[in-house]
């Protein structure tokens, strides 16, 4: 939910109006005309669905109606955002900080999490509205590893998650946190992460649903206690095993 569909996300807020000026709303008949162009990607080639894909990421950020949200393009993702634009950070100024209940708050670069032992998954990708995409792989650095580095101190119960949208955010606890199927994503579907997919970097809670997986990764904080995120504080639940929460019996994604 966090944001792209980040975090597939339930962000289904219908985006605004650029606070910025700095691109106009899509118009209702680009609208449509991206409409029929994502069904078409859904029987196209490959380079044709991420072409689509790459351009549906794009207008949603332009899109005053809402629908680009509810379009499923070429590779069965819809793009979501509790947000009306979100700022793009290139390998110069990204940074991802550890900090809270720490013995060695730290600040990350993208070259320094690259350099740091990678984990690839493949799962599927499981939205709390419904859809799923099958066999999604997911790189980057375990977050347990990334915990283990700042050195937990006692008494600390969770962490919290927050974005460079400005406006989502996350929770784990500490337990779910270590999981071994827990990353701080670099790479997805064996690519660097796009900006409409929440990159440079994103979080992927595999066991969960999507919208656990924040996306525009920007701070981890450790906390004494769990603090509900973007979308817990609307009713959805903190716990959000797949299949097990949220009232829905989907398959598991482990």
């Amino acid at each position: 939910m966090n944001s792209s569909f980040s975090a597939a996300e339930p962000d289904r807020a219908a985006q605004g109006p650029d606070p910025d000026g700095t691109g106009a709303p899509v118009g209702r008949r680009l609208v449509l005309t991206m409409l029929g162009l994502g069904a078409a990607g859904l029987v196209a080639a490959p380079v044709l669905q991420r072409t689509l894909e790459s351009g549906l990421g794009a207008l949603s950020t332009k899109d005053p109606t809402g629908l680009t949200g509810l379009l499923p393009n070429g590779g069965g993702f819809r793009y979501y955002s509790v947000a009306t634009s979100v700022p793009k950070k290139s390998a110069a100024d990204y940074r991802l900080t550890v900090d809270g209940l720490v013995d060695r708050p730290a600040s990350y670069t993208l070259g320094a999490l690259q350099h740091m032992e990678q984990t690839r998954m493949v799962r599927d990708v499981q939205c709390v509205t419904g859809w799923r995409v099958p066999e999604t792989p997911f790189e980057g650095v375990r977050l347990s590893a990334l915990l283990d580095a700042a050195g937990v101190r006692p008494g600390a119960k969770a962490v919290r998650f927050t974005c460079f949208d400005g406006a989502y955010s996350e929770s784990l606890t500490l337990d779910q946190a270590r999981r071994a199927d827990v990353l701080v994503a670099l790479r997805m579907r064996d690519e660097p992460v796009s900006h409409s997919h929440g990159g440079p970097v994103r979080l992927y809670v595999a066991p969960m649903y999507f919208y656990k997986s924040a996306k525009w990764l920007s701070g981890i904080t450790v906390t004494d206690s769990v603090r509900p995120g973007y979308w817990e504080k609307l009713g959805y639940d903190v716990d959000a095993w797949v299949g097990r929460s949220n009232g829905r019996d989907d398959a598991p994604t482990t």
